[in-house]
């Protein structure tokens, strides 16, 4: 009887214990992430889908990264302020993980500096499960993060008007973030309307991958204006490269594997000179309808790679040739990428 007693006195114990866990007046626990970001602060792993507050102006205030199975998404209009803090601030996208920038023509995304500096900090990085010549689950040089893999219409979301300045911070003597880094990015993924300005490093760089883009506009990146490497292939449709400053890099540079990418409508225009296609290894390139004009050396073929790997309007690429009989893009309507915080 003794023993039957001390049974029920414990299950109702229990059962009040379970009840009072269960209740409605209970604090909801958020993750620290998730509190921060209803503070306007974005910083830390994000480990649950988010969808941010286009009336917040965000803090990026260190590394903020999107998990595997995760989505972020930011509304047309939202404003993200990235911290002067070089390679420690930046967003990333982990393989499997997935952004949906969401802007539009009157109401772009805006992520930079308060000056928009270049080299204030990372940029975005995404990274996929797509083809690369790094091999399957590769090591990026930016923040170690691991990507490649052999679905080449991988989807890490979409991407429509995003502005972005101030980026390139130095990660070592031979290294520095870009204004975006796809990383073996797959073919599902949309990409247009993204201007990348004053970056210390590239505009936009591939590594590998399936991903296209159209729409850019890259101003004052101080390295090269689209680089790829390690295979990429895909095709960028409508690109507008301005430079102004002395001491850049390239408009184009393609490096290592040539898969034969395809850029469509591509304007650049130099008032300092400088060198607008370079290519190196076996890279090469279609091209169709290129109008350069302002460089000093409109082809460099480094490495003795085979000119015949750069197609131009449908002819083998002349280094003698000038290029300005294309057809400029125009992009007086592109008004969004004058976006600021």
């Amino acid at each position: 009887m003794k023993k039957l007693l001390l049974n029920i006195l414990s299950i109702a114990v229990l059962t009040t214990a379970l009840f009072i866990s269960c209740s409605s007046d209970d604090p909801v626990v958020k993750e620290p992430v998730i509190e921060n970001l209803g503070d306007g602060t974005m910083e830390g792993e994000l480990t649950e889908n988010f969808t941010l507050d286009a009336s917040t102006v965000y803090q990026l205030t260190g590394a903020f990264i999107v998990s595997e199975g995760i989505e972020l998404t930011i509304p047309a209009g939202t404003n993200i302020q990235a911290a002067e803090g070089g390679t420690d601030v930046y967003v990333a996208v982990l393989k499997g993980g997935k952004i949906f920038v969401e802007g539009n023509e009157s109401n772009p995304v805006v992520m930079s500096s308060p000056n928009g500096n270049p080299g204030d900090w990372g940029g975005l990085t995404i990274c996929g499960k797509a083809t690369t010549s790094a091999g399957v689950d590769a090591e990026a040089e930016v923040g170690g993060f691991i990507y490649g893999g052999t679905e080449d219409n991988d989807n890490s979301g979409s991407i429509e008007y995003l502005v972005i300045k101030g980026t390139g911070a130095q990660i070592n003597s031979e290294s520095q973030y870009n204004g975006v880094s796809f990383y073996a990015v797959g073919s599902g993924t949309s990409v247009s309307n993204v201007a990348v300005i004053n970056g210390s490093d590239d505009g936009v760089e591939f590594f590998g991958g399936t991903v296209s883009v159209s729409n850019l506009f890259l101003q004052n990146n101080e390295d090269d204006a689209i680089d790829w490497t390690e295979g990429w292939d895909g095709t960028v449709t409508n690109a507008y490269v301005e430079h102004t400053i002395e001491g850049f890099s390239t408009v184009v540079e393609g490096d290592k594997v040539n898969n034969n990418p395809k850029l469509v409508n591509l304007t650049a225009v130099s008032t300092t000179g400088g060198t607008a296609l370079q290519f190196k290894k076996e890279s090469g390139a279609t091209i169709t309808n290129l109008y350069l004009e302002g460089y000093e050396k409109n082809i460099d073929m480094k490495d003795d790679g085979p000119l015949e790997n750069v197609i131009i309007d449908g002819v083998t690429a002349d280094p003698a040739a000038d290029y300005i009989s294309g057809t400029k893009v125009d992009i007086t309507a592109w008004n969004w990428k004058e976006a600021t915080l």
